[in-house]
């Protein structure tokens, strides 16, 4: 299924290139030989801790690549915004998509889809006989604080035989201001109206209950020090850490996982990107019966004007054509064909 996948979107992106002369055109010297450079370029970015094991995927292949020193610390998305507006790095990264006002205080930059991933639901809780099934109104219910125990009726009816235990449920957090942070109150918000208006959407939010962890790593440190913890992190962190993911159900009835079927199903809802190219595709139409319901896109935000224009070009191209082939194994998708074409599109606006 995986190299099915990869290479369905390899044919699709030959062709996309193939028929985009003005894009192939632009970005032909990325594929220059490594032996013509005489130094790495320095490239500085920080934000997004979700992409971040993707980019560390990247960071090795650049120099022999295109000759590109990449340095990226994963400080969060609030941040990431916060340093590439300021300008003290050359990109930032974000799984929240910019704001109006961030826009503006941004003078002058634009954000790209490059990534898709889920936003797994981990959990810690020691011998259960099933992997914990879930809705999106018992997920809301757990971070309002309304369902404390792991035995609650609510879960003892989506997990008959699970044999859940009479623990207590210690919902963990982002922190920090996250895009991670985003997407879960994202799709909180359109699967509960009350999340919605007591909580809302945003990088963070007034969390009713729980322990808050910094980072993706921490969410994850948490709760695999946390007997009873639930919380939200990239599948990516899932993995490296080894915790259990639940199964959240979709619009469909369908329990799905965050792998790669139900991430990709996801990203198909996409047949049309706007000219900010924010996207949102949680929750998705119930038409999608394999999709997992937490997913998102994470975006690299550039200026469009810059002294680094060229090597960023570069180094974003490659990310969104060779790049996209290093993120199956941690669960990223290749980023669908319309987005691919919208991206390339917008990384034309980044000039000297």
């Amino acid at each position: 299924m995986l190299t099915k996948l990869v290479n369905h979107w390899k044919l699709g992106a030959l062709a996309i290139l193939a028929t985009s002369v003005v894009v192939a055109g632009a970005f032909a010297s990325a594929a220059s030989p490594a032996s013509q450079r005489a130094a790495d370029t320095k490239i500085t970015g920080a934000g997004s801790s979700f992409v971040f094991p993707l980019v560390s995927q990247w960071i090795p292949a650049l120099g022999p690549a295109l000759g590109i020193d990449l340095t990226y610390a994963a400080v969060g998305s609030g941040a990431g915004i916060a340093q590439i507006t300021a300008r003290t790095v050359d990109f930032g990264a974000s799984d929240a998509p910019m704001s109006p006002d961030q826009f503006s205080a941004c003078k002058g930059c634009v954000q790209i889809p490059w990534a898709l991933a889920a936003t797994s639901i981990p959990y810690n809780v020691p011998g259960l006989k099933k992997r914990v099934r879930l809705t999106g109104a018992v997920i809301a219910s757990i971070y309002l604080g309304k369902i404390t125990q792991w035995n609650d009726k609510a879960l003892q009816k989506l997990n008959p035989g699970a044999g859940l235990p009479a623990t207590k449920i210690t919902p963990v957090y982002r922190s920090d201001n996250s895009g991670t942070s985003y997407n879960f109150t994202d799709y909180l918000a359109s699967v509960s109206p009350e999340w919605k208006s007591k909580i809302g959407v945003g990088v963070n939010a007034s969390w009713p209950t729980g322990i808050g962890g910094k980072g993706s790593s921490g969410v994850a440190g948490v709760i695999s020090r946390t007997e009873g913890a639930i919380g939200y992190v990239d599948i990516a962190y899932a993995l490296s850490n080894k915790l259990q993911v639940a199964s959240v159900q979709n619009k469909a009835g369908a329990f799905a996982d965050p792998g790669l079927r139900g991430t990709a199903a996801a990203g198909a809802t996409v047949t049309k990107v706007p000219s900010n190219n924010e996207l949102h595709i949680v929750n998705p139409p119930a038409s999608q019966k394999l999709a997992y319901p937490i997913c998102t896109f994470t975006y690299v935000i550039l200026p469009t004007k810059t002294a680094k224009a060229a090597e960023l070009r570069k180094f974003v191209f490659w990310a969104l054509t060779k790049g996209q082939t290093y993120g199956p194994k941690l669960l990223f998708v290749p980023i669908p064909l319309p987005v691919l074409a919208a991206s390339e599109k917008t990384l034309l606006q980044v000039k000297s």
